[in-house]
């Protein structure tokens, strides 16, 4: 029988302190002689309001009987961008263990994934974060980021001010001090930490506009001809890819014309050896993240395991 679970399904099972765990566990298998498969991210442009159509497959890590293959779209001015399927299946067999709403599991893999590189590589002492994209994603790094570290500071920065007011009442109980601020050069000139989670097809963050030692992680760039933070600055810094050879073809480093050269490390090798990171307070450090399909597996897994002898959820056979 194979599962189906819908969004709000998913966010019931999940649990986010296990799942980081695994997470991390994940990006460090194959430096102790357990393999992750890369994968593959396909896409091809579709012709209406902008969209993308993208597969992720397989989502593999070899302690886990499964993958998966991820069908989704982005539809950057739609309320949803991001939407799609996860099939699970049996590495045995092959039989499909389970379909999913990728929503939520595409959020929360993205956001576990992101803070785990900004935790490591920011300095210790980190504590003014500046937010640019009032989004989706910008909402789930911030959170993702809270279970690492305590901030003092946040600042939101979105040309969207709407979009931007309606982030900061999202947060407005929490224990920092949070602003909106409509210049993004006063935005980020005293940030600790930056998170970029933008639609840009042009770099914004340039050498001059960030103080020694911050830290910056760079998610939209995740297809060809996206960027956020300009080659100058990524050639100034220390440059920590999720996958070296995505970063080149479709992610940070790719998309302001740099290569392998320019990457320090991947992330899962200074996870596994944190010597390898930040190498001093003043340093500035970047991490480009475009997304990995064995990221899906572990979330999928993770909820698949939850739901798999539970009589809540519907069960159908094909």
């Amino acid at each position: 029988m194979t599962i189906i679970l819908s969004d709000s399904d998913i966010k019931e099972l999940i649990n986010h302190d296990v799942l980081i765990e695994e997470i991390r566990e994940a990006f460090i298998q194959p430096f102790i002689n357990k393999g992750n498969l890369k994968g593959k991210r396909v896409y091809s442009k579709l012709p209406d309001r902008n969209g993308t159509a993208m597969v992720l497959f397989p989502g593999y890590s070899e302690p886990i009987p499964a993958f998966t293959i991820k069908n989704h779209s982005k539809f950057p001015e739609s309320s949803q961008a991001i939407k799609g399927i996860i099939h699970l299946f049996d590495r045995n067999d092959g039989q499909l263990l389970s379909v999913m709403d990728s929503r939520y599991i595409t959020k929360i893999r993205t956001g576990i994934a992101g803070a785990l590189g900004t935790h490591l590589l920011a300095s210790k002492s980190a504590e003014k974060v500046v937010i640019i994209g009032a989004g989706v994603q910008g909402e789930i790094q911030l959170r993702s980021l809270l279970k690492f570290r305590d901030v003092s500071h946040v600042t939101i920065y979105d040309y969207d001010l709407n979009k931007a007011n309606a982030f900061a009442k999202i947060f407005h109980s929490y224990d920092f001090e949070i602003r909106i601020s409509d210049d993004l050069q006063d935005a980020v000139h005293e940030a600790d930490i930056i998170i970029t989670a933008t639609w840009s097809k042009a770099p914004f963050l340039f050498s001059n506009m960030v103080k020694p030692g911050t830290h910056i992680t760079t998610l939209g760039p995740d297809e060809k001809n996206k960027a956020e933070v300009s080659a100058e600055l990524i050639k100034k810094s220390f440059f920590i890819a999720d996958d070296k050879e995505i970063a080149i073809s479709m992610g940070a480093i790719g998309g302001v014309g740099l290569g392998e050269e320019d990457i320090h490390a991947e992330l899962g090798e200074v996870l596994y050896d944190p010597s390898l990171g930040r190498n001093h307070s003043e340093q500035i450090t970047v991490y480009g993240m475009v997304g990995l399909p064995f990221l899906d597996l572990i979330a999928a897994w993770h909820v698949y395991q939850r739901a798999r002898n539970s009589s809540d959820y519907l069960h159908f056979q094909f």
